[in-house]
């Protein structure tokens, strides 16, 4: 059976290549479905079908399935892969005119319209900062320190720093 999606795709390679398994699937598990995902192409749902329709048009022998049978890609997996199909590249264009994220002088992220707007396209469930402290502040902090040490005096990440109230900035 393949991979139905990027993520447990990893998952299997990983269980495949590590002994005792990974995260719960078993080793063998893991070599089932990296075998099995070796004919899919990179790309998702869409290539996918593509390169099917391409090896039928050279005579394989397969054919495609009737949506709704067993093994056909539900409307769900439609939905979801259109989501990042559309995706320009380099992701969701926010802009701080529109109103979607804010400028560093004000300190920088974005503003709950970028946050809908983002959640909307990507599926994601980006929330508001949490500058009063807790775990999420303390993971933006460690994430995002490295970068800002980095960047230029008066940049948008030295600027989200300072507005999560991080230590130290």
């Amino acid at each position: 059976m393949p991979s139905k999606s990027p993520a447990q795709h990893r998952l299997m390679e990983a269980a495949a290549h590590t002994k005792g398994g990974f995260g719960g699937v078993p080793q063998s598990v893991g070599k089932e479905f990296v075998k099995a995902d070796k004919g899919m192409k990179e790309g998702g749902l869409y290539a996918n079908i593509h390169a099917k329709q391409e090896r039928i048009a050279h005579g394989s022998g397969e054919k495609m399935r009737k949506p709704g049978s067993k093994g056909a890609p539900t409307a769900a997996a439609f939905k979801e892969s259109a989501k990042t199909a559309k995706m320009k590249k380099g992701g969701v264009s926010l802009a701080i005119g529109r109103g979607e994220k804010l400028p560093a002088k004000q300190g920088a992220g974005l503003t709950e319209k970028g946050r809908a707007k983002y959640n909307r396209e990507t599926g994601s469930h980006l929330k508001a900062p949490q500058p009063k402290g807790g775990a999420r502040r303390d993971s933006f902090c460690a994430r995002m320190g490295s970068v800002a040490e980095k960047s230029e005096t008066g940049s948008r990440a030295r600027a989200s720093m300072q507005r999560w109230n991080c230590p130290g900035w």
